[in-house]
């Protein structure tokens, strides 16, 4: 694969990387099996956070051998010095390693969220700490909010931005990857395939060609995965005026407002199958209503115990009304199931 310079960090890392998420519920050597997949088909740039159950230590046992060949990125989402530091020291635990490349301040969403990562008692300052001790190379941000994240990239102390990016999620266009790059910093895509959403890879990856400084760090679950992302680039094509077309029918379907299976509203303390029960809309689009139906029947009971505390809402990073919208698919798929 190419090679993308990551900004100002001038780490060099594969054009497409991985993400941590999706080995979280596997076997640990299966997970460790495709983690070493990925590195020998030439995926050099492994994303995680030690917020993702025992992602960091299967990606850590899978590349040992081969530290000095990957690039490791992880995250924290501690915004004091304490809490930053024992984060720290447990990644590097984690990761089997005496330093990490990119270390990276996670889903910032709010100026007082800098304000208290930048003070004196803040986690930049135990960041900063680790790198005078050569524990962290680069020190980055990632952010689901657009104004948060300009805030974050204009103070000039990050190396790296990593925000939502695909063929649905392109508000960042508009002006924060410009500013971005503006400043020398290093583009990560998460979520480039709408978090799951989205299932026709082709397209996905094809859309995010068109900007080859971004670097996509699809979640892989599979060595298939992998592999058919992988064909994508070792043959690239541009988008075609059919796949264009299908692209704008995808956008005009979901709209602004839908499930990105972020998974930061779970658990519901009542219960609630938030996600399974959001992305009925998109099944019955996908399946034979009948199918999606008996696919989303279990999560269904679970709406009538929402009790509407609004707990969901306030962990959402994209502001969905959650409670309402759970009563709207829940009527989809009542009328479906007639």
């Amino acid at each position: 694969m190419k090679k993308v310079r990551l900004g100002k960090s001038g780490l060099l890392v594969s054009e497409v990387g991985f993400g941590g998420i999706p080995i979280i519920p596997l076997p640990h050597e299966r997970a460790v099996e495709i983690v070493r997949h990925c590195h020998e088909r030439g995926v050099t740039f492994f994303d995680t956070a030690n917020m993702y159950g025992n992602s960091e230590k299967m990606i850590g046992a899978a590349l040992e051998t081969v530290r000095d060949t990957v690039v490791l990125a992880t995250k924290t989402t501690r915004r004091d010095k304490a809490g930053a530091a024992k984060h720290i020291e447990l990644s590097l635990q984690n990761l089997r390693t005496d330093h990490i490349d990119l270390y990276q301040f996670h889903h910032v969403s709010k100026s007082e969220e800098i304000e208290e990562i930048l003070s004196p008692n803040g986690a930049m300052a135990a960041v900063q700490e680790a790198m005078q001790a050569g524990k962290i190379g680069h020190v980055g941000v990632t952010s689901h909010k657009i104004e948060a994240a300009l805030e974050a990239c204009r103070t000039g102390l990050f190396a790296t931005l990593q925000f939502p990016f695909n063929f649905i999620e392109t508000d960042a266009l508009k002006e924060l990857f410009g500013v971005a790059r503006g400043l020398d910093m290093g583009i990560i895509a998460m979520k480039p395939l709408g978090g799951g959403l989205l299932q026709d890879a082709a397209l996905c990856f094809k859309f995010l060609q068109q900007h080859p400084d971004v670097v996509p760090i699809p979640g892989i679950s599979r060595k298939e995965e992998i592999d058919q992302i992988l064909s994508f680039y070792e043959n690239p094509q541009p988008l075609n005026e059919s796949e264009q077309q299908q692209i704008e029918t995808i956008r005009a379907e979901l709209g602004q407002k839908f499930c990105h299976r972020c998974g930061y509203c779970q658990p519901c303390e009542q219960g609630v199958a938030i996600t399974d029960v959001l992305m009925f809309r998109s099944s019955v689009r996908r399946l034979a209503p009948a199918v999606a139906v008996l696919f989303s029947k279990n999560a269904m009971a679970t709406v009538e115990k929402c009790t509407q505390c609004g707990e969901c809402v306030k962990r959402c990073p994209y502001d969905l009304a959650i409670p309402e919208l759970l009563l709207e698919v829940k009527g989809i798929y009542d009328a479906v199931s007639r």
